[in-house]
């Protein structure tokens, strides 16, 4: 599976699930399914679209409002079975 794959997979789940955008977070521990995490984190902060929050106790991350048509087209582009799924 190429890294592209994973991170759309990992930002479609905060999409999806509980709609973590913006202030709306999720711990970092419910994706450790993603073999690749740490990579995919700092890429994606990188390039702004993901928004990491260090708390006292654990890190969360949500998307970044700002980028929603980009994050949306780019999960729509690497996962096209998806399409129109995520709003």
């Amino acid at each position: 599976m190429s890294l592209n794959v994973e991170k759309a997979q990992l930002m479609f789940k905060l999409a999806r699930g509980k709609g973590n955008w913006g202030a709306k977070y999720d711990r970092l521990e419910h994706f450790k399914k993603f073999s690749n995490l740490k990579q995919i984190i700092k890429e994606l902060s990188k390039e702004g679209w993901i928004i990491i929050y260090d708390k006292p106790q654990y890190r969360a991350i949500s998307l970044n409002s700002k980028y929603k048509k980009e994050i949306i087209e780019f999960i729509e582009k690497e996962m096209p079975y998806l399409s129109g799924m995520v709003k």
